[in-house]
């Protein structure tokens, strides 16, 4: 007798949709079975024709424990997140106090978030240079990468841009040596590539200019992070690839121009993967003229012609995976009266509209088959970051996880009504259909009709790279 039965849906593969019940067993795909078959479960769900995916697996997160706990906390976070489908998450390193930097920090960490997340998470691990401001700050972190890499984290995370004391700017030096350091173990570095130089300065440049209107300093902004200072980064990130050999992934790529650089670097032979997020697929510029402070986030929205043409290198596989970027804020910095785009935080609320944003762009507004969603969100995000094997696919033996989702069923961001810790969101009034109905991880239902249940806080697992 199987655990649990999910019957009357449509199973959505990167290659087909086709019709089958869903056996599970000890937390595992048990069995596909024709949709006649009589079988005997102690559960049984009934889909109801809606699509069923492999999970979600969100591969570009931020929920901020420990140290910013105010922002965000895991049982905040993953709550929300399993209420829009994710059923994995990997965690980004920052922003945390401290950071994701070595062994007893991810001990730390450890002994925090492993008690109350209600989905499955893995973990990127840091890299940083030594360009703390404070000259007692923090330091270079690659003696303590492969020690990290032992504690099983799915990929490492640097910066080239100017990001503040607690996770210091990576120089090209740096790159090289973490590339270098960690080859012959096949771990994968992640990058936020805008180059450090021309950020500084630009936005040195910008700040000092006086009377300027609201509108006149978000124009400065975008201009600060203009696509040349991700351009430029993601050449010399992935020229450190080209000189040792080293897994380079670069991170939430906003524009074709970056993109084309990426492909380039795919057809070289090079061990380059890359990402994008929804709002750089379904959002321009003027989104950031219109919101302000909560639509602040780095690299910015371009312009609608970058946009549409930031879908080609989707639907090439160029950029072979889609992560949400959640980056909260607590309510006060995200606050148009009292932040200006220079003072607001950098960041996105995304992470409970992560799947419903993507279906509704996916298949109603471009008609695309939900297919690449499953592609982009499950199969090409496992195999990226080592989790396949357990992750990211429908295969005898994987975790038994599944989001069974209404196409039609309409849904709306309503900030007040967020899971997430903070409740400003630059998508609040987003309206849109394909909305995630039930959510299961390890055959355990975690949550149902946008409600997360109180029962699976703690039920996460930490998720590491299958040997």
């Amino acid at each position: 007798m199987y655990d649990l039965l999910i019957q009357n849906g449509k199973l959505v593969t990167p290659d087909r949709i086709y019709e089958a019940t869903v056996a599970i067993h000890d937390g595992k795909y048990a069995a596909f079975l024709d949709p006649k078959a009589e079988v005997e479960a102690k559960e049984v769900i009934d889909a109801k024709g809606n699509y069923i995916f492999p999970g979600i697996i969100d591969c570009h997160a931020h929920l901020n424990e420990p140290g910013f706990e105010y922002r965000e906390d895991f049982e905040t976070g993953s709550r929300a997140a399993a209420v829009a489908g994710c059923t994995t998450l990997i965690d980004m390193p920052l922003n945390n106090d401290p950071s994701l930097l070595n062994k007893e920090i991810f001990d730390l960490k450890m002994g925090k978030v492993s008690k109350h997340s209600v989905i499955d998470y893995a973990l990127w691990g840091g890299i940083v240079g030594d360009y703390s401001d404070d000259p007692n700050g923090i330091k270079s972190n690659i003696k303590d990468l492969v020690d990290l890499h032992h504690c099983g984290v799915a990929a490492f995370k640097g910066f080239t841009c100017p990001n503040g004391d607690l996770f210091p700017t990576v120089n090209m030096g740096n790159v090289r040596k973490a590339l270098e350091t960690l080859k012959p173990y096949g771990a994968l570095c992640g990058f936020h590539c805008e180059e450090w130089g021309q950020v500084y300065e630009r936005e040195k440049e910008a700040k000092a200019k006086e009377g300027r209107t609201n509108e006149e300093k978000i124009r400065d902004f975008l201009d600060a992070h203009d696509v040349w200072t991700e351009y430029v980064a993601t050449k010399n990130v992935i020229d450190m690839a080209r000189a040792t050999g080293g897994r380079v992934h670069i991170c939430h790529v906003s524009h074709p121009m970056v993109a084309q650089v990426v492909k380039d670097a795919i057809h070289e032979g090079l061990p380059i993967t890359a990402e994008t997020c929804p709002h750089y697929l379904g959002f321009t510029e003027d989104f950031v003229f219109e919101k302000g402070a909560p639509a602040k986030c780095t690299p910015p929205m371009r312009t609608r012609e970058d946009m549409e043409k930031l879908w080609d290198y989707v639907l090439d596989g160029t950029l072979s995976c889609v992560g949400s970027d959640h980056s909260p804020a607590a309510d006060e910095e995200k606050d148009n009266a009292t932040k200006d785009i220079w003072h607001a935080w950098g960041g996105l609320n995304a992470i409970q509209y992560f799947l419903p944003m993507m279906f509704d762009m996916v298949v109603h507004q471009k008609g695309l088959s939900p297919s690449l969603i499953a592609k982009v969100m499950d199969y090409n995000p496992a195999k990226v970051f080592g989790l396949y094997g357990r992750k990211g696919a429908f295969e005898i033996g994987f975790d038994g996880d599944i989001v069974i989702l209404d196409p039609e069923k309409a849904w709306k961001c309503e900030q007040e009504k967020l899971l997430t810790k903070g409740h400003v969101s630059c998508f609040n009034g987003l309206e849109g259909k394909g909305t995630p109905v039930c959510t299961i991880i390890r055959g355990k239902v975690v949550a149902e009709d946008g409600a997360y249940r109180e029962e699976a806080i703690g039920h996460g697992e930490y998720v590491t790279p299958v040997k």
